[in-house]
C-alpha cells in the first residue's frame, strides 16, 4: 500500500489535501503519472495545507450561493456548437473545459472545469448530461444541448 496525497478531486477516493492509502499499481500507474497525486512526506504536511486553501478559494462561498448556481444551471439547457462531420459526429469529443466556457457564456455562473464530470465521452450531437460538484455535499446535473457549427 502506498500513503499519497490528493492534489486533484478523485471521484471515489477523495478530495485535495486528503492522505489516502492506495495499491501500489494504482499509485504507480495512473495517480502520479496523471499528476491527481504526490507521494506522502513528512515535509508534505506543509503542502496538505496549501492545497486545502487553493480548495477552499475554489469552493462557492456559501451554501445558499452553491444552492443559487445548482438552481439556474439545472433549469436551463446549455448549447454547444462544435465542429461535426458526417452524421453528427465530432472531430474529437467535448472537454469539460468546453462545458466550462459555454455555462459562463451562457450568464449562468463560473465552473471551476476540474469539478465537471462526464459519464461517458461525447462524440455525437445530441442531448447529453454531465454532474458538476458545487461543493462536497452538493452537486448539479447541467443538461447539455450539442449541435453542430456549420
Amino acid at each position: 500500500m502506498s500513503k499519497l496525497i490528493l492534489t486533484h478531486e478523485v471521484t471515489g477516493l477523495g478530495a485535495p489535501g486528503d492522505v489516502v492509502d492506495v495499491k501500489n499499481g494504482f499509485a504507480r500507474n495512473f495517480l502520479i503519472p496523471q499528476g491527481f497525486a504526490v507521494a506522502w512526506t513528512r515535509g508534505g504536511e506543509k503542502q496538505i495545507e496549501s492545497i486545502k486553501a487553493a480548495r477552499s478559494a475554489r469552493e462557492h462561498a456559501t451554501l445558499e450561493e452553491a444552492l443559487d448556481l445548482k438552481a439556474r444551471l439545472q433549469a436551463t439547457s446549455v448549447s454547444l456548437k462544435v465542429k461535426t462531420g458526417d452524421g453528427g459526429r465530432l472531430f474529437g469529443s467535448v472537454k469539460t473545459s468546453d462545458i466550462a466556457d459555454a455555462v459562463a457564456a451562457a450568464g449562468l455562473g463560473v465552473v471551476d472545469k476540474r469539478k465537471i464530470e462526464l459519464s461517458a465521452p461525447i462524440k455525437v450531437t445530441g442531448t447529453h448530461e454531465a454532474t458538476v460538484r458545487l461543493r462536497d455535499d452538493l452537486v448539479a446535473t447541467i443538461t447539455l444541448s450539442v449541435v453542430s457549427a456549420k
